[in-house]
């Protein structure tokens, strides 16, 4: 089966694929169109339909699965996609989510039963609880089987949050013989909770966007709500050290409050410090293995959002 990236520009592309994004535009004759990203596992394409009708306009809604039959195109150096005609998808089609959207290359189980190994090196009785107490909310614990990690920028497909954690983990866990500065258990519950408030700031696992408390608040400070919580189920003060510095290093992961990158304070422990870059490698070098993954062997340099430059892809 070939998938939207196997397509090269001038091949005529049919199957299915999922809307993730749709804006209807007027055109320069005063027709209007639509502009689509349509998505499948090997990631998303954008897409035009061109003289669309009232009748499209009601069906072609966000997070519906279509069946296209689309010229491939490049357009300022990237490929898009022209539909030629295109239909909701039935129930006899029998289509799978998981052809529909990227998702990570480890099963869900296998990331699962890495993520409690490390829950259960957690010396700390007060952190351990708490993580397990946020964990055993079957909801918490179903959403992150299945959540990305962002909208656009990194692990950003199905399951990519709970890859991102145990990437974290499996990162700290090599570091930590070379820092003796640095609080393992902190450390550890950190990697598993720093982005726990992303199952509340994004709307759902297959087209996410952000919920509307996630733009008002925000990852950081929900994921701080959600260790609150279980001290007050769990009768632990908020004032503890190992809860404060937990919180800390939450608040902060996101670097130094000048860089503007969104964090609360900036990181005042060797922990904090520590679990910031930890995060940016993970993240960064996701983002560039996404990049690179979909680039042609023509293409010497791509650009990167995530490091907001051109890459080299020459090595």
């Amino acid at each position: 089966m070939r998938y939207l990236h196997d397509y090269s520009e001038g091949e005529r592309m049919i199957g299915f694929c999922l809307i993730r994004s749709r804006e209807v535009a007027v055109a320069s004759n005063q027709s209007e169109y639509m502009n689509l990203e349509l998505s499948d596992r090997s990631g998303s394409l954008p897409a035009k339909l061109w003289d669309v009708t009232e009748e499209q306009k009601a069906l072609f809604q966000v997070k519906t699965i279509v069946k296209v039959d689309a010229l491939v195109q490049s357009y300022k150096g990237k490929k898009q996609l022209v539909i030629q005609r295109i239909r909701l998808a039935v129930p006899a089609d029998e289509v799978s989510m998981e052809s529909l959207i990227p998702t990570s290359r480890f099963p869900a189980d296998d990331l699962w039963q890495r993520l409690m190994s490390y829950v259960g090196e957690i010396e700390s009785v007060t952190l351990r609880a708490i993580v397990e107490q946020i964990l055993s909310d079957d909801d918490c614990a179903d959403r992150l089987r299945c959540y990305p990690a962002g909208v656009r920028m990194h692990h950003n497909y199905y399951l990519g949050l709970l890859e991102h954690i145990v990437s974290l983990l499996a990162l700290a866990e090599r570091l930590l013989p070379l820092y003796p500065l640095v609080e393992r258990d902190v450390l550890y519950a950190a990697c598993i909770l720093h982005d726990i408030g992303k199952l509340d700031e994004l709307s759902d696992p297959i087209a996410p966007d952000y919920s509307t408390p996630g733009q008002l608040i925000g990852h950081l400070v929900m994921g701080v709500e959600r260790v609150n919580e279980a001290c007050r189920r769990l009768s632990i003060s908020t004032e503890e050290k190992d809860v404060l510095h937990l919180k800390h290093c939450m608040l902060s992961h996101h670097g130094d409050v000048e860089f503007g990158w969104g964090s609360a304070v900036s990181g005042k422990t060797p922990t904090a410090v520590l679990f910031h870059y930890l995060d940016q490698i993970d993240s960064k070098m996701n983002a560039l293995q996404q990049v690179l993954h979909g680039v042609s062997e023509e293409e010497e340099w791509v650009f990167a959002p995530a490091l907001r430059r051109k890459v080299w892809r020459g090595f």
